[in-house]
Parts: C-alpha cells; sequence; structure tokens
C-alpha cells in the first residue's frame, strides 16, 4: 500500500461506517442530529466510532441533540459561521428531512457550508408513499447548492466526500444527501480516498482560483482610483466566507479608503477603527448610507447590491462615476447593478494583488483629507441615538452596556427583528466571523441553536444571543439543550411584546 494510504483502506465497513469515518476525515470535530428509523444505522455508527476514539484516548465528534430539526441545522449553521469549518446535520427521513429545508435555504441565502445527511426509506420503498418518506431531492434541489440521493452503495463513501468539496469552495453552501436505509445497512470496500467526477463544477471552480488581476486590469483599476476624490469601500459576506478580511483591512488602510459593510459584513473590518463606517443599508448608520450617496467611487466586495441595501438599484450610489465589484460568483456581476470594472475570483488574492500593484506604482497613501473630514461631520451630525433621558429602560442602553462589558471580543447571535438590528448598530466587533445572524431570509428563532453551535465550535469564547421575545419561542426547546450539555451561553431578551419589525411596520404603512 502507498505509504499516504487511509489505515482503513481495503477493510470492509457497513455504508454507516463508511459515512462516519470521511466525516472524521473531513475534520468534522460535532454531528448536530436527531435521530429516527431510517438513520438509525448511522447514529450506531457514531455511537461506535466515538466508543473506539475514547478506548483509543483520541479526539471524538459529540453528537449533539436539539429539540428539533430545525435547531440541529441551526447549529450546524452557527457552527460553521463561527469556525468556518462545514456544518453537519444529520437527520432522518420524512419530517426529519423537511424541517431542515429552512436552515438549508438559510445557509444557501447567507452563503454558509453545511452537509445534511438525511435517511431516506430503502430503496425498493422509494415512491410508494412509505412510512416516513418525503421526496427529499425535488424538495431541496431548489433551496440547496446541490443534492445526492445515494441509489449506488458503492458511491456512497465518494459522494460524502464530494458533498464536503462542494459545500466548502467557490461561493459556500449546503449540500444535502439523502442515503437510504438500504445502502446504510450495505457492506464493501473502503477506498479510503476518492471522489465522484464532478467536471463541470471543478472547471468552474479551477477558473476561479486560478484568475489572476493582471497589469492592465490593475492598471486600468487604479486609473479610476485616481479620478476620485471620495472613494468607499463597500463590503459584504464574502469577505468573512473566503477569509479575505486581513486583505481587506491592508487595503483600506494602504489606500485610506473607509469602509461601509452589509448587515453580512459586519466584522469584516474592526467595527471600532476611524475608518469604519458601520453597516449600510435600510437599518443602517445614516452616515453610512449618506457616504454612499456621497461617494464618487465605490468599490463593492463580496456583496450583492441586495435590496435592503439597494433599495432602488438606480438610485443608489448616484454619484459614483465608477463602481467596481470583487466576487467568487459570476452571477452577480451586473446582476443588480452595473459596474465599471470588475474581477471574479479569490478575494484574498485579488486584494492582495491590488494593494501590491497600488504600493509599487506608489497609487498609496492619498490623504482625502477633505472626504475624511466630511465623513467625520457626518459621523458627529448623524450618530447612533436614543432618548436617554427617558425613565424607562432603552433596549439600545441594555445592548451598550453589553458591549462596554464584552469590548467587541464576543461572539453575538441574534434572532430577526428590532433587538436584531439594534445589536448590529450598537455592538463592536474585532474582527471576522464574532457576528452570526440570519440574513437573507431573516428566520426567526436562528439566534438560539445558532450560539449553541457557535459554542460548540469555539468552547472557550464568551457567546451572547441577543434575542426577541417572539424569535426566541420559535426554537425556545434548544434551552433545554443549552443545559443538556451544559454549554455556557449567555441569552439576553429584549421583550417588546409582539413581533416589534412586524408592529412597527404595521404602524408606519398599514395604519396600525
Amino acid at each position: 500500500a502507498p505509504l499516504d494510504a487511509h489505515p482503513l483502506a481495503g477493510q470492509t465497513l457497513s455504508g454507516a461506517d463508511m459515512i462516519v469515518q470521511v466525516l472524521a476525515d473531513q475534520g468534522t470535530t460535532a454531528i448536530f442530529g436527531y435521530s429516527g428509523g431510517a438513520i438509525l444505522p448511522t447514529y450506531d455508527a457514531v455511537f461506535r466510532y466515538n466508543q473506539q476514539q475514547l478506548a483509543r484516548g483520541a479526539a471524538q465528534m459529540p453528537l449533539i441533540v436539539p429539540a428539533n430539526e430545525q435547531g440541529a441545522g441551526f447549529m450546524a449553521a452557527g457552527y460553521a459561521r463561527a469556525s468556518g469549518r462545514v456544518g453537519v446535520c444529520i437527520v432522518t427521513s420524512g419530517p426529519g428531512a423537511t424541517n431542515t429545508v429552512t436552515p438549508v435555504r438559510d445557509c444557501l441565502a447567507d452563503s454558509i457550508p453545511m452537509v445534511v445527511i438525511c435517511g431516506q426509506v430503502p430503496t425498493t420503498a422509494i415512491g410508494s408513499d412509505a412510512f416516513q418518506e418525503a421526496p427529499v431531492s425535488a424538495l431541496m434541489s431548489s433551496v440547496a447548492k446541490h443534492v445526492f440521493l445515494v441509489t449506488d452503495p458503492g458511491r456512497l463513501e465518494a459522494t460524502v466526500r464530494t458533498a464536503f468539496e462542494i459545500a466548502r469552495t467557490g461561493r459556500p453552501g449546503p449540500v444535502v444527501i439523502d442515503i437510504p436505509k438500504d445502502v446504510q445497512n450495505w457492506s464493501g470496500t473502503f477506498r479510503g480516498s476518492g471522489t465522484l467526477a464532478i467536471p463541470g463544477y471543478r472547471k468552474r471552480l479551477f477558473a476561479v482560483n486560478h484568475a489572476v488581476i493582471e497589469e492592465d486590469e490593475a492598471a486600468s483599476f487604479f486609473s479610476l482610483l485616481a479620478q476620485s476624490q471620495r472613494p468607499l469601500l463597500y463590503v459584504g459576506g464574502g469577505v468573512i466566507n473566503s477569509g479575505a478580511a486581513d486583505a481587506l483591512a491592508e487595503f483600506a488602510l494602504s489606500f485610506n479608503i473607509p469602509v461601509v459593510s452589509t448587515l453580512m459584513g459586519i466584522g469584516a473590518f474592526d467595527t471600532t477603527h476611524p475608518l469604519s463606517l458601520r453597516m449600510l443599508g435600510m437599518h443602517g448608520a445614516a452616515f453610512a448610507n449618506y457616504a454612499v450617496d456621497d461617494c464618487d467611487f465605490l468599490l463593492c466586495v463580496g456583496a450583492r447590491f441586495d435590496d435592503r441595501v439597494a433599495g432602488v438599484p438606480a438610485r443608489f450610489a448616484p454619484n459614483a462615476r465608477h463602481i467596481a465589484h470583487l466576487d467568487v460568483d459570476r452571477a452577480e456581476i451586473n446582476k443588480v447593478k452595473r459596474v465599471h470594472w470588475s474581477h471574479v475570483g479569490m478575494l484574498p488574492e485579488a486584494l492582495r494583488a491590488l494593494s501590491a500593484w497600488g504600493r509599487q506604482h506608489g497609487a498609496a497613501g492619498l490623504p482625502y483629507a477633505d472626504w475624511h473630514r466630511h465623513l467625520g461631520e457626518l459621523k458627529s451630525r448623524h450618530a447612533m441615538n436614543y432618548d436617554r433621558n427617558s425613565t424607562l429602560i432603552q433596549p439600545y442602553y441594555v445592548i451598550e452596556e453589553l458591549n462596554r462589558l464584552t469590548r467587541g471580543e464576543a461572539i453575538i447571535t441574534t434572532g430577526v427583528g428590532q433587538h436584531q438590528m439594534w445589536a448590529a448598530q450598537y455592538c463592536d466587533f474585532r474582527r471576522p466571523r464574532q457576528w452570526l445572524t440570519s440574513g437573507s431570509m431573516g428566520t426567526m428563532g436562528f439566534g438560539l441553536p445558532a450560539a449553541i453551535g457557535a459554542q460548540i465550535a469555539n468552547p472557550g469564547a464568551l457567546v451572547v444571543d441577543i434575542d426577541g421575545d417572539s424569535s426566541i419561542r420559535m426554537n425556545i426547546g434548544e434551552l433545554e439543550t443549552v443545559t443538556t450539555y451544559d454549554l455556557p451561553v449567555k441569552v439576553m431578551v429584549l421583550n417588546n411584546f409582539g413581533d416589534g419589525m412586524v408592529k412597527q411596520w404595521q404602524k408606519l404603512f398599514f395604519k396600525g
């Protein structure tokens, strides 16, 4: 056998044991899941794997059991968002699988890597309306990055490995594997390596991974920047997902360009830094939105001109003579807003290439003194504020106090609604992967399970769920999960006696 062969290569294993071994090989440190008949063989394999690891004194893959499969999906998502690793969720067929549709869509919408393994009725029973059968492939195909139904047991091992590859590469996302019970019970030879042939995907991925900003492209970018007196960086979740925060900071500091971020981009750039203009958009800081109005050059990095940011695309950044866009997904370029310069590729490499070219050709260090003075005035004139003389406790005050204690070092999760936006506005984040929120889907009930996943991924971190009275009710059963696994998660509920943001809209637009 070759020296780099897997220690179990050539051994006979059950399909379930193969699944668990590939999870371990892929660096999984925890599994989130709920049992049921169609997934029991794989559950049993997890328990047996952990017993063997315990006997060896080696690391286990603890199985964290939620109150509900939606909770398992959001725990896996919280784990992935907080660590950058692929979250793993294992559920049974039928209702187990359908309960994960929302977290799968949530992960696709926010580009979060997750692998969901669903049990399925035996292959001979598929399509017969068997007990706890659901058409997982049909249900999930429109909300997942990719779906596999494994009917050939010989392809099981390679399929699980390929699912991880697809989930974590390019623009990350959720991958669902539907595995019939007889495929889990099958026995065969474990190869220890090998993936499925997915030539189209790998070809696109190769192009993205090897895309380089050529000399003439960089020159063209800096010729646009040179015409600018008021440049602005507009950054989104792609910066965090791609690990580009350091490269972004280097670029912003090299060229003295201020930064606004989307809800998903919070933490991509230190919110306490003088160049930070915090969050823009519908619920963003007024000064951030005025900065976008007033800028004459906008560089969008890993963001997508979402409707909560660019409500009327034609009127977004109206004074920007030029807009540039860096993204890993070609589909986002010119999708909502026409741009004058773009590059599709990995963000850290692209930002570093631009920084290097700019420094080499003396483009660095323009002071933009008037622009920074103007932004300073906007910041002081339109500073975030609230009624500080009220006899009632203001939610903003509560979050300010929490922020004073955590100093931008905590991992904060939220539900969805007013409390979510207040947390985004009043909390500081020194680094990426500290702000975990359901952005694009806006899923209430996200905060508590996501906090559990984040705490499992980062046992030593301070994790706080800032939640609303309606949001926490959606997955309140997960409070028991916190106590079962003795997790030091902190939960702060802001009670506004209802669906606060919905009530706000009803008052503003529907006469109450």
